[in-house]
């Protein structure tokens, strides 16, 4: 019963997502053509929200739940490995029409061959862990 909260939460954000239409074949399509703005739209008003947060963490210090400090380690630079990573999932994006996130509220909306995505994203991510140590980092 301690993780209600996120569970409301997770579901208030898959109805947030649906009703603003991110989940959207069709919204995705016009996103890859250049067609609509829509998409771009909500994904650079997330990366600048998630800069200003990151930002207020930073400056004050902020702790988690539990008390810890949230140390936010610097990325490590290179091309290669956004350059791949990024063209692997952008493939995988246009595809199957949604990303990780909205997979499951798509699997929650009645789609039900989304369990074949979310079964090979989770397949990806293990194989990905296994061979991290091979891979050009």
């Amino acid at each position: 019963m301690k993780f209600i909260k996120f569970l409301i939460l997770g579901v208030v954000f898959g109805i947030t997502l649906t009703k603003s239409e991110v989940i959207s074949w069709f919204r995705i399509y016009e996103m890859f053509r250049f067609q609509s703005f829509h998409m771009y739209g909500v994904i650079g008003s997330a990366v600048i929200f998630g800069i200003i947060i990151i930002q207020i963490i930073k400056q004050y210090e902020m702790k988690s739940l539990d008390g810890r400090p949230i140390l936010i380690e610097p990325k490590q630079r290179g091309i290669s490995r956004y350059l791949i990573g990024g063209i692997i999932f952008g493939l995988g994006w246009a595809l199957t029409g949604a990303c990780p996130g909205p997979m499951f509220i798509m699997l929650g909306n009645g789609y039900g061959v989304f369990i074949v995505m979310i079964a090979s994203a989770v397949l990806g991510t293990y194989m990905y862990g296994r061979l991290k140590h091979k891979l050009p980092h």
